[in-house]
């Protein structure tokens, strides 16, 4: 069972073609680890664990990943007839069922995967941390008194954990990179429109979707297994030369590495011990793998207004989203439908006018060039913490009735450094490269240009080789 435990998906999926294992064998032995380790950090709130079994034992599509076990997080991927709740109470309260199936879950379908359950979220994905009051918190396997990050915390902490080699997520501020750094495993945000958000959801939104997983081969050849656009897709990524599994064997040619050790926020520090472990890598990314480093960041990043305008377009998607739901049940939402802080961005955004909404669009715009404008003349990529600090206590980011945003600054500790590559819609990537002295992980971050996944798949899989994490497991990893 501990081999299985440690085997990825790419592996698992080749046993099963290899007639090693069949897939019910491999579904019930995931649910035994899912329900002997989730009692202890909370990451799958709706098990489907029978309907996983019948559809292991089934005529399955013979994709790349026939009868391979994946995890759900119920924030965006609807599937039909299956509970949605996005962490939102009111979602909970009224027993809300999808009624149609996300792209990607069609996606998933035809690559052979069995979904096994939906994963904890914050409320509508709105946190760095992983503690929605509909569902209770999800801790982290590195330290159960510490949260798993947010939004994607439930499936990253059901990878980290052991359950599952890899599980789906989603990012819109960080929601893929920062559970990732906080539970040692591997993030990659893929590109605006790299992966199809329909039919719910649009593609020139901030909000994208792939896996948290442990190795970049998997990382690689699930994004083979999802990234093809469906009719209707309102933007579409170009096509990389060839499938991304193929660059996880080929080394880069030198590149221009700019560095970012700091903080671009004044009244939100960067941990010390964090900022020496960008310079580790950088240092070994130069010394040992040949490329160059140059001293150089996007001055964009340090221009607070056109970083402000993030939030505007956040509040304003929350309102919007609230009008939905209560169609959804057939009732208007309340604030006794959400949390504090949820309500409070969604009269934000309702006070908005449409040409405040139009400026901060213009100014998402400006800032996207701006930023663009580095990666085209300076650096092919950038390197820089994912979060500022690792991971929180559970509870330290939490807002009070009175006062929803009063622990906001911890929860931007962990935003400002991902945030800004959801606006422009790059893809960037979180490694787990780095353990502090307290033995919890410190995830690094690349960002690429846009379209540029490639890059980013060819470097990462240099340093999974060279600084490898594989074995560095949760003490309650199997």
């Amino acid at each position: 069972m501990n081999e299985l435990a440690r085997t990825d998906a790419v592996g698992l999926a080749e046993m099963i073609r290899d007639g090693d294992l069949s897939p019910a064998e491999l579904i019930d032995e995931t649910i035994d680890r899912i329900e002997r380790l989730d009692p202890d950090v909370n990451a799958v709130i709706h098990p489907a664990f029978e309907k996983a079994r019948a559809t292991a034992a089934g005529d399955l599509p013979d994709g790349p990943f026939r009868g391979v076990p994946m995890l759900i997080k119920d924030l965006w991927p609807a599937e039909k007839g299956e509970p949605f709740h996005q962490g939102v109470q009111g979602l909970k309260n009224a027993g809300y069922r999808a009624d149609l199936d996300a792209n990607i879950i069609r996606r998933y379908r035809e690559a052979g995967f069995v979904m096994a359950g939906r994963t904890n979220t914050p409320e509508m994905g709105l946190a760095a941390t992983t503690e929605p009051i509909a569902h209770g918190p999800t801790r982290n396997p590195w330290n159960l008194e510490r949260g798993s990050g947010g939004s994607s915390g439930g499936a990253a902490a059901a990878v980290a954990a052991g359950m599952l080699p890899a599980a789906n997520a989603s990012d819109g501020g960080g929601s893929i990179r920062i559970p990732a750094a906080m539970c040692g495993l591997v993030g990659l945000k893929p590109s605006r429109g790299r992966i199809s958000m329909g039919p719910q959801r649009e593609e020139w939104g901030n909000s994208v979707q792939h896996v948290v997983c442990w190795t970049m081969r998997d990382c690689a050849s699930i994004l083979d297994a999802t990234a093809r656009p469906f009719p209707g897709d309102g933007v579409v990524a170009p096509a990389p030369e060839r499938p991304f599994a193929t660059y996880v064997d080929t080394p880069p040619e030198q590149l221009r590495i700019g560095v970012l050790d700091r903080s671009i926020r004044d009244h939100i520090p960067i941990d010390p011990e964090v900022a020496a472990a960008v310079r580790s890598v950088a240092d070994h990314l130069q010394d040992v793998l040949g490329h160059s480093i140059i001293a150089s960041s996007p001055p964009a990043l340090d221009d607070q207004e056109l970083i402000a305008s993030y939030g505007a377009q956040w509040a304003a998607s929350v309102a919007t989203t609230l009008e939905t739901f209560g169609e959804w049940i057939g009732r208007e939402f309340t604030a006794d439908d959400v949390e504090p802080m949820t309500w409070s961005l969604a009269e934000r955004g309702r006070a908005m006018g449409a040409i405040e909404t139009a400026h901060a669009s213009e100014r998402a715009m400006t800032f996207r060039h701006q930023m663009a404008d580095w990666w085209a003349n300076d650096a092919d990529l950038l390197l820089a913490p994912t979060c500022m600090r690792t991971a929180p206590l559970i509870g330290e980011s939490s807002g009070t009735a009175e006062n929803p945003f009063a622990n906001v600054h911890v929860t931007l500790a962990y935003s400002t450094l991902t945030a800004p590559f959801n606006t422009t819609g790059q893809s960037a990537i979180s490694l787990p490269l780095v353990q502090s002295e307290s033995g919890m992980p410190i995830g690094i971050q690349l960002v690429a240009a846009y379209g540029r996944e490639d890059l980013l798949i060819q470097v990462a899989s240099q340093l999974e080789q060279s600084m490898p994490w594989a074995d560095r497991r949760a003490p309650m990893h199997p």
